[in-house]
């Protein structure tokens, strides 16, 4: 099971055999953000209080294309 905080591997995408920090899980959807992973640019309208542009930030990523790497690590130590 992939937490909030855990160090995980990608498996598939632009992004493959990349790691990063688990940020954020949408467990209704079954995704996760991982921090660095997965940069999109988001277009944002200038109002009052934020200046507009365009922004990067992470975005989601299923979790079946996500591997814990500390569980994997414990594993091999194991052998």
């Amino acid at each position: 099971m992939i937490k909030k905080g855990m160090k995980v591997k990608i498996l598939t995408g632009k992004d493959k055999s990349k790691e990063g920090e688990v940020m954020e899980i949408d467990r209704k959807n079954n995704r996760a953000k991982v921090k660095g992973i997965n940069i999109v640019k988001k277009h944002v309208k200038t109002t009052k209080e934020k200046k507009g542009g365009i922004i990067s930030k992470e975005n989601f990523i299923h979790l079946s294309n996500l591997k814990n790497i500390e569980i994997s690590k414990k594993i091999e130590a194991k052998k």
